[in-house]
């Protein structure tokens, strides 16, 4: 049976809201896997701090908001291409101007960017407004390694490079930035040479790692297990070889962890701690 223009029409507008869906959905296809990207993932990692649990609801209701005014554009092609066609409106209209269309293609963009906007500020604010520390941890990024000093811990800093022969590929580090779960961890972040970027998807943290600049952000894991970053800013001929791995541990293991780590990065040769020992001596 042949179809009228109006038929095919919403048949097409159909399949176009389907390809939407199966786009916006086709990471729930993929094996969720916590803490580093999945194949075929098309949506954000999974949320493992408050912080991240606002980005995703912040980002899903973007995710409607984008797909309606998709669809609703798509709409109005359709039917213009149907209905005001030389075939089937052979005396096209004069009309120049229409005050109601007019106002309400500016007042209604308006009231969507606002309606974007109030959450937008609201999830800055609760990005920049820093806690309370639990745990402090500098993180200064280096060509091509990053390495952690824990101040309030003791003296003891190490150097994190990427491992080759551990798993996942060029995520996995020999040493890995260790703590605790359910505490506010303070990270500051410099550089040392170039610009760097301290990225976590995980935990929703992203910030730049500036030489001569002590920039900070926070995260409060809600999770044990291994989460994984890398650096975000192009930062030389290694940039995509320098992971972040974060282990989250319990309390009873992170202060486990910080006695022997006190013993095995301390006396280090080449850390700052270890050189200004010897050089005090």
């Amino acid at each position: 049976m042949k179809m009228s223009k109006g038929q095919s029409g919403l048949r097409w507008l159909g399949l176009a809201a389907a390809g939407i869906w199966l786009l916006a959905g086709g990471a729930a296809f993929a094996e969720e896997v916590v803490g580093q990207p999945s194949p075929w993932e098309l949506d954000l990692q999974a949320s493992a701090s408050p912080v991240m649990d606002s980005i995703i609801r912040f980002h899903d209701g973007l995710v409607v908001i984008i797909t309606v005014i998709t669809l609703f554009v798509l709409a109005l092609l359709i039917t213009v291409v149907l209905k005001f066609n030389a075939r089937s409106n052979p005396v096209p209209s004069r009309t120049t101007h229409n005050t109601t269309i007019e106002v309400a293609w500016t007042l209604i963009p308006v009231l969507i960017l606002v309606s974007i906007a109030v959450p937008s500020f609201r999830l800055l604010f609760e990005e920049l407004d820093i806690p309370k520390a639990d745990l402090t941890v500098k993180a200064t990024g280096k060509q091509w390694y990053w390495s952690y000093a824990y101040p309030d811990n003791g003296k003891f800093e190490f150097d994190s490079l990427l491992a080759e022969n551990k798993q996942p590929r060029l995520l996995g580090v020999d040493n890995e930035l260790v703590v605790p779960v359910n505490k506010v961890v303070v990270v500051q972040v410099t550089g040392a040479d170039v610009i760097h970027s301290f990225a976590v998807p995980a935990f929703g943290i992203k910030i730049d790692a500036i030489p001569g600049r002590l920039n900070e952000t926070w995260f409060k894991a809600t999770k044990t297990g291994m989460f994984y970053g890398q650096c975000s800013e192009l930062c030389g001929r290694d940039h995509a070889f320098m992971p972040i791995a974060v282990r989250v541990v319990s309390d009873q293991d992170f202060a486990a962890w910080v006695e022997s780590a006190k013993k095995k990065f301390a006396a280090l040769p080449g850390t700052t701690y270890a050189l200004a020992e010897s050089s005090a001596h």
